[in-house]
């Protein structure tokens, strides 16, 4: 019976575990850490959103560039499939008012507890802190079945460092974002160095810089923007602007409407230093409403009063109109009304990779299989977040993880089969 190596015990992981025990395989999981899916947990505190409803074809256009190769393995392990799979568990979903899916109870760990559970009634082994420090000594050749590479695995435990054999490992070692709950990209120079393409980790699905003033800091920094539209790059039609909440923070926006615009945001920054985010204040105002009132004569009224009694703005929205509009604009009510439909906040960075929720970048999918073998080491696999992939919240994360797992082990079963 062939032996697999699993190293990382987060979703993508313990999906290839439970794929490959179904067929025979023996597995044997690594984690680094004292216990398995921390970051699956934290994810989960808030409430457990493990896909959405939306219909395939929309589904797969949230991984971007990289909609092709996740929309081959999702075929596998669709939004569908994974909520039969959760059911198989013994546990209820539902779908929510934004299409998103949850499980019955919303939290991650009854999930996981019944999950372990099974894995560990089929066979599957795991061991805990041992953390991979990558290859030992082998003997490099070019034949297309040498899995040297994979079968010579070195981990630091307690018991101190251990070299461990198996027939085929599978990588599913997270990005680099939540460092502290094991997803540090450590493997990358690693791979690096065996000659394994890998592009940068960036961070996806985190906040964003801007220059507030401190007066707006100690008055806003931690307040929800509740009732507007997004756009990016230049002032988008009404059905092309993202509606949605973020929240202010003493850095910049940070937030579900921010996490979604997250990756042009990001590589606007990187191409041009600066992206600049358009609120629409009033989107469910047309502009020629906004300038009536704007123009509607207030007489002693103070301009803010104004805006409060004829359009309802005040509190952080009136706010932001004094922090990123100069005097002059307050004073043209044209220019004054199409700020409120159309302000812009420029944003100069990005908050670090560790804050992001996920990352972009990493493991190039030039440099695999279709079955996510990489192809200059034969018989090692790579899945989850540590792919060059990237997705909004909102489900596509776990489901697009859990299908790479998937993926992964059945690119491992042909591959094992192919060399017999």
């Amino acid at each position: 019976m062939p032996t697999v190596a699993v190293i990382g015990a987060g979703p993508a992981g313990l999906m290839a575990a439970e794929t490959l025990i179904k067929q025979g395989v023996a597995v044997h999981v690594y984690e680094a850490k004292p216990s398995v899916g921390r970051k699956f947990l934290m994810a989960g505190r808030g409430g457990l959103n493990i896909t959405h409803s939306e219909p395939t074809d929309r589904f797969n256009t949230r991984y971007g560039a990289r909609a092709q190769q996740m929309g081959v393995m999702l075929k596998d392990f669709d939004a569908e499939i994974l909520r039969a799979w959760v059911h198989g568990l013994g546990i209820d979903t539902f779908v929510g008012s934004s299409g998103r899916v949850f499980p019955q109870e919303m939290k991650a760990a009854p999930l996981l507890r019944a999950w372990l559970h099974r894995l560990r009634e089929q066979g599957v082994v795991l061991s805990m802190r041992h953390r991979w420090l990558g290859w030992g000594s082998v003997v490099e050749s070019d034949s297309a079945t040498d899995s040297q590479h994979s079968q010579q695995l070195r981990f630091d435990t307690p018991a101190g460092e251990v070299l461990v054999h198996a027939d085929a490992t599978i990588l599913a070692l997270g990005g680099g974002s939540w460092a502290k709950l094991g997803s540090d990209g450590a493997w990358m120079p690693w791979l690096e160095a065996a000659g394994v393409p890998v592009s940068p980790l960036l961070p996806s699905n985190g906040g964003f810089e801007t220059k507030w003033s401190q007066h707006f800091i100690d008055q806003c920094a931690g307040e929800p923007i509740k009732t507007a539209a997004y756009s990016v790059g230049e002032p988008a039609s009404k059905s092309k602007a993202l509606r949605g909440e973020c929240m202010v923070t003493e850095h910049g926006l940070e937030g579900g409407v921010i996490y979604a615009l997250s990756a042009t945001l990001r590589d606007q920054i990187l191409s041009k230093g600066t992206a600049t985010l358009y609120l629409d204040l009033l989107p469910d105002h047309d502009a020629s409403r906004v300038l009536a009132e704007v123009m509607h004569p207030r007489g002693t009224r103070s301009m803010s009063s104004h805006l409060k009694s004829r359009l309802g703005l005040h509190g952080v929205r009136a706010a932001l109109l004094r922090e990123c509009l100069s005097a002059e604009i307050f004073k043209d009510p044209a220019k004054l009304a199409a700020s409120i439909k159309a302000l812009p906040i420029v944003l100069h960075a990005c908050r670090p990779v560790d804050e992001a929720i996920s990352t972009a970048g990493g493991v190039q999918f030039e440099g695999l299989t279709q079955g996510l073998m990489v192809k200059k080491i034969p018989g090692l696999f790579c899945a989850g977040e540590m792919l060059d992939w990237e997705a909004p919240t909102g489900g596509y994360l776990l489901n697009g993880a859990m299908a790479s797992g998937c993926a992964a082990a059945l690119g491992t079963l042909q591959w094992l089969s192919a060399i017999k």
